[in-house]
């Protein structure tokens, strides 16, 4: 478990992390989520003990967190930082090694992952000699290689084709699987909606929600329902009276149309039903949640 409580980070008079205080569990991928220098990294930067709270206190498994447990995580930075004249393997022996392994464990590692990767026609080629995307997977290998208990990503999709995004994706699964806990920073909502047990936004340093993913989506549901049936649209549309409202009613195929209505009160998925069923024949009823993007939308425009 990692724990912050009442953390604040200055630079020069700019508050950066302003009190922030937020427990992740272990097991969980927890999402870290804001604007462009919302301070995402700075708490990163934290946890890694890059950098030291200005106040404040950040505690792992009970204890104070010190240089011990950070060893132990992995770490892939926003900024991508390899030796461009090293070769891949010979790169990977190298971190391998600063994180405690042999270098015949480390060779071994490196290899098994390079292989998964599908990188290891490229062991002995030159850094320099690599894709952007080919390049990202090594420091993602790099960062994974020692099997760490915690791992943090930051932006770990930047630089990746479809492909390659879906296979991170993969191994960042199998890794909840696993039990690692995984902090996972990123601009890309769809992948915090397919993969975050909890996320928490942060805007301008400070902590502005922190939730089940699953919670922070119905808190903005806005009672829209998308629903398919079989029957008259004029008996649909007399159905709804003043329960619902009817956004849009589009005709499928003949005699089957799909609408999209609203509740204009406190209306749940079993008042649709019991409202519509005995006027048409319904084929289909979906609460339309919205995603994290509208969340984070939302979310940012509230605070702002």
């Amino acid at each position: 478990m990692i724990e912050l409580e009442g953390v604040t980070k200055v630079f020069h008079h700019k508050v950066a992390l302003d009190d922030v205080t937020l427990t992740i569990l272990p097991g969980q991928v927890f999402g870290l989520i804001g604007p462009n220098g919302a301070g995402k990294t700075t708490l990163i930067r934290l946890l890694n003990q890059i950098l030291t709270p200005t106040k404040g206190s950040i505690r792992f498994a009970g204890v104070p967190l010190n240089l011990k447990h950070v060893r132990s995580f992995g770490y892939l930075p926003e900024e991508r930082g390899l030796y461009r004249e090293m070769k891949v393997l010979e790169h990977l022996i190298f971190l391998g090694q600063l994180r405690g392994f042999s270098k015949s464990e480390a060779a071994h590692s490196a290899t098994l992952w390079l292989d998964k990767f599908n990188a290891g026609l490229w062991s002995n080629h030159k850094i320099s000699a690599l894709s952007k995307g080919m390049a990202q997977k090594v420091q993602f290998i790099g960062s994974v290689l020692h099997n760490p208990e915690v791992l943090i990503l930051d932006e770990p999709l930047s630089g990746f084709d479809p492909i390659n995004v879906e296979l991170l994706l993969e191994q960042i699964k199998t890794f909840k699987e696993e039990g690692k806990t995984v902090i996972f920073s990123t601009h890309n909502m769809n992948s915090v909606d397919e993969l975050c047990d909890e996320a928490a936004l942060i805007d301008k340093g400070i902590l502005v929600a922190k939730d089940r993913v699953s919670a922070l989506r119905s808190r903005f549901k806005s009672g829209a329902f998308r629903v398919r049936f079989r029957g008259s649209k004029m008996a649909f549309a007399h159905a709804l009276w003043t329960w619902f409202e009817l956004l849009s009613c589009t005709e499928l195929s003949e005699g089957v149309y799909e609408a999209l209505i609203k509740s204009r009160g406190d209306y749940q998925f079993n008042d649709v039903f019991s409202r519509l069923s005995e006027d048409v024949k319904l084929e289909l009823i979906e609460e339309q949640i919205p995603g994290m993007q509208d969340v984070f939308l939302k979310l940012v425009s509230d605070e702002n």
